[in-house]
């Protein structure tokens, strides 16, 4: 199925480098994994402002750049050089969860007609989530599957960022457009609850 986590074997391989410097100032995965949250609050601090300078819009785009980089380091820092943890694990899942529903927040904010629509769209991002922790707590194997997974809504919020900034300010997502989104996270958690099924 479609999903830019499908291009993170060759972000990684881009990161390799940076990997290695961060490793060589003594750098762990877990205090990558902390930096990225609170990257995450930063970036929707800009975000939440933006209405009173335009050019906070980039934080989206720039910003979830560097927090999907982030996500990506801590990961393999924690594989490669053997720092895997049980506190690496809680941090990272439930960074991701706290980071999502921080950086989606200012939507309310600058999308009133779609209230209903973008609280549902939060709500569903975090069971989405909740379905690929709980596959591997049936099987073993944390699933990432689907079109609209951590990766693709940090590319749809990026992408908005953009439209805002080159003048669609107000109502740059219709109400159609998250509920489409909605239904695409939708796919994407039935998808990981049937594979974890299937695989079991």
């Amino acid at each position: 199925m479609i999903s830019i986590y499908n291009l993170k074997p060759k972000f990684q391989a881009l990161l390799k480098p940076v990997l290695e410097l961060l490793h060589s100032k003594g750098v762990t995965a877990n205090q990558i994994t902390i930096a990225s949250v609170l990257w995450s609050f930063l970036v929707a601090a800009f975000f939440w402002f933006a209405d009173s300078n335009s050019y906070f819009f980039l934080a989206l785009p720039i910003g979830l750049f560097v927090r999907m980089a982030l996500n990506a380091l801590d990961g393999m820092m924690a594989r490669i050089y053997k720092q895997q943890s049980k506190l690496g694990e809680i941090l990272n899942e439930l960074g991701d969860v706290i980071s999502d529903v921080v950086l989606f927040i200012p939507l309310l904010k600058f999308e009133p007609n779609a209230l209903y629509f973008i609280v549902i769209f939060i709500c569903m991002s975090i069971i989405n989530e909740f379905a690929g922790i709980l596959a591997k707590v049936v099987t073993g194997e944390r699933r990432y599957d689907g079109p609209m997974g951590k990766s693709d809504r940090a590319f749809m919020i990026g992408f908005y960022g953009l439209l805002c900034f080159f003048g669609y300010y107000h109502y740059a997502f219709s109400s159609y457009i998250f509920i489409a989104l909605i239904a695409l996270v939708g796919l994407s958690t039935f998808t990981r609850l049937k594979k974890a099924v299937i695989s079991n």
